[in-house]
């Protein structure tokens, strides 16, 4: 199926005949829960060119019903100030990596691969991490940081009612939100692992999720015991890294800290690392709080996976599936787009693609 955004602005509007005339309540609530399996979305996959208050009514129109919420997102619907467009960052562009520019580590494999960071944290060189909590930043400039004390101050004056009227907005348009998103490290300060858990309560999630590492996860532990919320650990592919949550025994590792420690796995992920997530997840479905579903494919052997649009990697998504179905896991099944948008389509539309290429496996 192909369609782009002013595709689906056009069919929200002549869906029902008179549509602009009748209350949103009449309109059809969204429903993206096939075969019994929950279908949902994270919403960093409309990290690039969907507004912030776009988010929901373009949710809505491709009929998700089901959200894990990216904290700054969450923030953001919720009126905290916003840093003007390319204010983010200080000199070093705050992202890692430039997108398409691959290093080369010692032992000739790229630097961004799990080979080629074993090689360069061998020789002492670091590979950079894109979009991780601040590295490659610079040091930031009068207005960055005249726009974290204000930001700081929006944040210690929110209420769980601040939650709650954010969680109401997802509500009120049909749409359920089950997972935040708060991601968190080693240099994360005390206050803000509280704050993170004070938003989760308000907005009535049944966990956080956390791209972190495992030394993270051993400090937060002990606050996924006080406030009584699930944190799960994000997985990713590389290795070689004993930080990261990419291998069975981490995971496993990680689950066995207390019982408010659990998993989001990763399906494109953990298959780029080398395993295979329908065993695992028939292992481990009562400590998986949510997936995210991508296509990647398997790494050679220097573990170049790539991102690719669904049904064009090898990512076994269609065995995880039929596997949730068939077993009734009530865990949702978050699509995160990351390949790389062709020319002429746009976020919305992509993400649209992948729920239909779920649709159809759930429903044949």
């Amino acid at each position: 199926m192909t369609f782009t955004r002013r595709d689906l602005g056009r069919l929200a509007a002549y869906a029902i005949p008179g549509t602009a005339l009748l209350p949103r309540l009449a309109m059809a609530a969204p429903n993206s829960k096939f075969g019994g399996v929950q279908i949902g979305m994270i919403t960093y996959s409309f990290r690039q060119g969907v507004p912030k208050a776009e988010i929901i009514p373009d949710m809505a129109k491709l009929g998700l019903s089901e959200v894990e919420l990216m904290s700054g997102d969450c923030e953001a619907l919720a009126g905290a100030p916003q840093m003007a467009a390319g204010g983010r960052g200080g000199p070093g562009g705050g992202r890692g990596r430039a997108q398409g520019e691959v290093a080369t580590a010692p032992n000739g494999c790229p630097a961004n691969t799990p080979s080629g960071q074993h090689s360069m944290a061998e020789s002492g060189q670091a590979p950079a991490r894109g979009g991780g909590g601040g590295r490659g930043r610079g040091p930031a400039t009068p207005e960055q940081e005249a726009f974290q004390a204000k930001l700081k101050d929006w944040k210690t004056a929110t209420t769980p009612d601040t939650w709650k009227g954010v969680k109401k907005q997802f509500n009120d348009a049909g749409i359920n939100v089950e997972i935040l998103c708060y991601n968190m490290g080693m240099n994360t300060p005390d206050d803000e692992i509280d704050y993170a858990f004070h938003m989760a309560q308000g907005l009535g999630v049944k966990a956080i999720s956390c791209s972190s590492t495992v030394s993270f996860a051993k400090r937060v532990a002990t606050y996924a015991e006080k406030y009584k919320m699930i944190w799960s650990g994000h997985g990713h592919a590389d290795i070689y890294d004993p930080e990261q949550f990419a291998k069975p025994e981490t995971f496993e590792m990680l689950i066995a800290m207390n019982k408010y420690m659990g998993i989001n796995l990763d399906i494109g992920h953990f298959w780029a690392a080398g395993f295979d997530p329908v065993t695992f997840i028939e292992k481990h479905h009562d400590k998986i709080t949510n997936l995210h579903v991508k296509d990647r494919t398997k790494p050679d052997k220097c573990m170049v996976s790539q991102n690719l649009a669904f049904g064009k990697g090898d990512t076994p998504i269609k065995e995880v599936l039929l596997l949730m179905k068939k077993n009734k896991y009530k865990f949702p099944a978050n699509i995160e787009l990351e390949y790389q948008i062709p020319e002429g389509s746009d976020p919305v539309a992509e993400v649209g693609k992948c729920v239909e290429f779920c649709k159809a496996i759930l429903t044949a």
